[in-house]
């Protein structure tokens, strides 16, 4: 009688093996704890501890934003010369000493700069932490590692966002906020600066770089198409933060309750089912899975734009099934996504390739705002159409980026 062995747990759930990377795994949750803690209150905290006005201390964070644009390109030498733990925890670094410094801001300029630190330090932990997946990754294994770390993410945003909620309740805390905010970077920093990945030198060597820097990568036309490809899927992230609550509240003269409930549910929809809808999907090839993705965003903005037309009783049903299949399409693309930035990757310049695909973040998070905004108030549709055409165009690109791979 043959004994059949049931997979392990950790197998049914998607997850990567995470023995001797726990640290990283912490750095990730503390990381994206402090994101969410001062991300939905940078603004507040400054009007209510400068005296500044709001607009005068939107416009200060926006050029911070603008300044800190090329720091994803300036990461990527630094990448390929001293690796993604050290750069990820120079990051995290300058990050803590950033919103320390936010205790000290009490003039415009000063806001500019203590926001240009800490976006140039988010830039160079994110560029960097695919290369850490890399560097934690078991053979076959990145996608499971994406999602985990997609799933981290979401948690951390979703626990500190409420933290932040909590603390900004309180009128006296919100120098509290920032500070432990500062603390959870160096934390991190802490925690990856005593990460040893297996198989690294210890201590990592510093090596020269590779010849042809940039050019090399502005050479590549097929990674080229799939930073294009990315940045559809970065202005369609953008829903969340964007586009959602003005929709509801402009768009469809809905309650602002009804976008909190939509982000609820995108949360904890991702964090529930990431990890299990990568492993039901890393059979097949990454572009073929991404495009499946695109797809699904495409549906999902139809439904978005279609809840515009529908009868009032229609509304809010169609709302939430637009947003579950949204979720599904970040649950199914992300780490598939992610792996392909890798895999196509020369492996002698990863760092300048990673840059520049960190790079189509952050072109698309500062375009979207006036992108999708204009487009809203010329039809509440239209912003959506705009997306799925996008998403749309995504799927042939992707096909015709598995025949030239």
């Amino acid at each position: 009688m043959t004994t059949v062995t049931a997979p392990p747990l950790r197998d049914r759930l998607g997850l990567p093996a995470t023995a001797g990377r726990v640290r990283l795994i912490g750095a990730h949750v503390i990381d994206s704890l402090g994101t969410g803690l001062i991300l939905a209150f940078t603004l507040v905290y400054f009007a209510g501890t400068t005296g500044l006005s709001v607009a005068a201390v939107g416009a200060a964070v926006s050029t911070a934003r603008l300044l800190a644009l090329p720091t994803a390109v300036a990461v990527g030498p630094l990448l390929d010369r001293y690796g993604a733990r050290a750069v990820a925890t120079a990051g995290n670094a300058l990050s803590a000493l950033a919103y320390g410094g936010f205790l000290l801001a009490h003039q415009a300029w000063q806001i500019v700069l203590v926001c240009l630190l800490a976006q140039a330090g988010h830039a160079a932990y994110w560029t960097s932490s695919t290369g850490l997946v890399v560097l934690a990754a078991d053979e076959g294994q990145r996608p499971r590692w994406f999602a985990l770390v997609q799933t981290l993410r979401n948690a951390g945003l979703g626990l500190g966002g409420a933290l932040g909620a909590v603390l900004v309740a309180d009128g006296g805390a919100l120098r509290l906020l920032v500070g432990l905010n500062a603390a959870s970077y160096a934390l991190a920093a802490a925690l990856l600066a005593t990460w040893r990945p297996a198989g690294a030198a210890l201590p990592p060597e510093a090596r020269a770089a590779a010849p042809g820097g940039y050019g090399a990568v502005l050479r590549d036309r097929r990674y080229l198409l799939l930073i294009a490809v990315n940045l559809t899927f970065v202005l369609a992230s953008m829903v969340l933060s964007v586009l959602l609550a003005a929709y509801l509240t402009a768009g469809l003269h809905r309650d602002a309750w009804t976008a909190g409930a939509l982000l609820v549910l995108n949360g904890v929809q991702v964090v529930l089912t990431q990890n299990a809808v990568a492993r039901r999907l890393e059979r097949f090839r990454p572009t073929r899975v991404v495009a499946a993705g695109a797809l699904l965003n495409a549906l999902a903005f139809g439904l978005f734009a279609l809840v515009a037309a529908a009868p009032g009783w229609a509304v809010l049903a169609g709302l939430f099934a637009a947003m579950a299949v949204y979720n599904l399409a970040e649950t199914v693309a992300t780490p598939f996504r992610e792996d392909l930035s890798v895999s196509l990757a020369d492996p002698e310049r990863r760092g300048r390739y990673l840059a520049l695909y960190q790079l189509s973040w952050n072109v698309g998070q500062a375009v979207a705002p006036a992108l999708l905004t204009l487009l809203l108030a010329r039809a509440a549709a239209l912003p959506w159409l705009f997306l799925l055409a996008l998403s749309a165009a995504a799927v042939p690109a992707l096909l015709r980026l598995e025949h030239t791979a």
